[in-house]
């Protein structure tokens, strides 16, 4: 089973980090991933300033990443989060990296493409 490695940078601006969840969808040119939520149990993932990596393993090869979607859910109260990029590393090693530098607010889904 093919394992993607899927690197998050949180802004270091004040209140960047989230308490929310977030999951991570990989679209690629022969399938899409399941949704996944990134998520290291007992450890406060996404702080200001952070760079965390999680391991995505998916059922079968995706073929070439072509994006990306990252969706927020609320888990207490509303937490606004600021994302820099994410860049995934492929089974063959290639990486990829996708830019965001933006806020995301409220509990929506983002697309991103390889920048």
């Amino acid at each position: 089973m093919p394992s993607y490695t899927v690197t998050v940078a949180t802004g270091s601006q004040w209140f960047a980090g989230t308490d929310d969840y977030v999951y991570l969808t990989l679209q690629g040119t022969a399938g899409c991933s399941e949704r996944h939520l990134l998520d290291k149990p007992f450890y406060n993932d996404f702080e200001r300033g952070a760079v965390d990596s999680y391991d995505v393993i998916v059922e079968e090869d995706l073929g070439e990443i072509q994006l990306i979607k990252i969706e927020k859910r609320k888990y207490w109260y509303q937490d606004d989060w600021y994302l820099k990029y994410i860049t995934v590393k492929t089974p063959v090693g290639d990486y990829l990296e996708f830019p965001c530098y933006r806020w995301i607010t409220d509990e929506k889904e983002v697309v991103l493409r390889d920048g």
